[in-house]
Order: structure tokens, then sequence, then C-alpha cells
């Protein structure tokens, strides 16, 4: 249903306006058919679709970011231990800690790569990537 304003533009009724975008998104449709048969402008129908498109971009973007808040536990893809040159004598054989490569997969698909890190890193960065 159309109803015209007195400045010419024109409101759509929003059930029937989903029900023209949900059947131009289904499968072999086309959706300059759909919207002469109904009687809108093609383009509009298209931006309609865009719109809806976008609108459901950002609210599954918004649900993985809650899902993200919500785990405790981040993915790791990998831990190897990387064999580094000597260090130079004058350290404290204390210092001469192993280095270690860490590699996350995070839950929104970043790849973090840690490399070279000692222990001490490392811990630190375990509970911080646990807080995301």
């Amino acid at each position: 249903m159309v109803r015209i304003l007195s400045n010419g533009k024109r409101r759509y009724d929003p059930v029937d306006k989903d029900r023209l975008i949900d059947a131009a998104l289904e499968p072999g449709a086309s959706i300059a058919g759909l919207a002469l048969a109904h009687g809108i402008n093609a383009n509009q129908l298209q931006n309609w679709i865009r719109l809806r498109q976008r609108r459901q971009g950002s609210e599954k973007a918004s649900a993985v970011v809650a899902s993200v808040a919500a785990s405790a536990f981040v993915e790791v893809v990998e831990a190897t231990a990387v064999i580094c040159p000597p260090e130079p004598p004058s350290l404290p054989s204390q210092q001469k800690l192993a280095r270690i490569r860490l590699t996350a997969l995070l839950p929104n698909g970043v790849r973090l790569e840690l490399e070279g890190a000692d222990m001490q890193a490392l811990s630190a960065m375990i509970p911080a990537l646990g807080a995301l």
C-alpha cells in the first residue's frame, strides 16, 4: 500500500515493503520485474535491499562483538620455540631464557603473532587475550 504525501513523497507500508524485499532476494527473482509489477522504481527497490543487507551485516557484527566479549578463551593456533642467536656474555645467565613465538586466532578473525617474546611477555599476553 502506498500513501502519497502532500509534498509528493511516497510512504510504503513496512510489511508490504519487507515482503517485496524478501521476494526480490529469492534466487532467480528479477528486481526490475518485481518493481514494475508493484509500481515501484527498480532503483528504489535495490536501495531497500542494500539497506536491509547493511542492517543485517551490522547486526551480525554486533553479535560477533557480543560473543567475543562473552568468550573467556582465545584459540591459540601455534606456540613454538624460536632459536635465537646467542646473547652477549655480559648478561646474567638468568636473563638468557628461551624466546617463544605465539600465534593466536581471535574470534573476530584477527590473527595475532608474537615472536621473540620471553616468558614474562607471554605470561602478560595470555591474560590480555583472555580479556578480549
